[in-house]
């Protein structure tokens, strides 16, 4: 399941990206467009613009602004980082790979075989859309 975060933070960047010239959009304006607690969407911006989605200008006409162009940003790269890891068991992560301990063997597992085909799927949706795919 989705969480809220990744979910709000799908919304924010929506917003920002719906934004003419990149101007900055303060936080109260993008909690209350898309009806997400302020507070709680400070934090997920905050995430955002440390991993390099999004800049930041203090003061009067400041607010929140995309760095790239919608079309740059990769839902894979958005999702790492605010749902983390795509694959659902570390068996079949790609960037975060972790043997399960209740399981002997990967090759002969039925949850990791079908776990694979998940994370493949997902990742193919991910790959082939951008920040301007969701907003058309």
């Amino acid at each position: 399941m989705l969480s809220k975060k990744t979910k709000y933070g799908l919304k924010a960047l929506a917003h920002l990206a719906s934004q003419e010239n990149k101007k900055p959009v303060q936080i109260s304006e993008i909690a209350q467009c898309e009806n997400i607690s302020q507070k709680f969407l400070e934090s997920i911006l905050l995430s955002l613009r440390k991993t390099g989605f999004l800049g930041s200008k203090k003061g009067k006409g400041g607010g929140y602004y995309l760095i790239k162009d919608p079309d740059e940003i990769l839902m894979t790269d958005v999702m790492r980082v605010l749902e983390g890891p795509i694959s659902m068991v570390p068996c079949v992560s790609l960037n975060f790979y972790e043997k399960c301990g209740d399981c002997p063997d990967e090759d002969s597992c039925a949850v990791h075989k079908l776990m694979l085909q998940v994370r493949d799927s997902a990742l193919e949706i991910y790959r082939n859309n951008t920040l301007a795919d969701i907003l058309n």
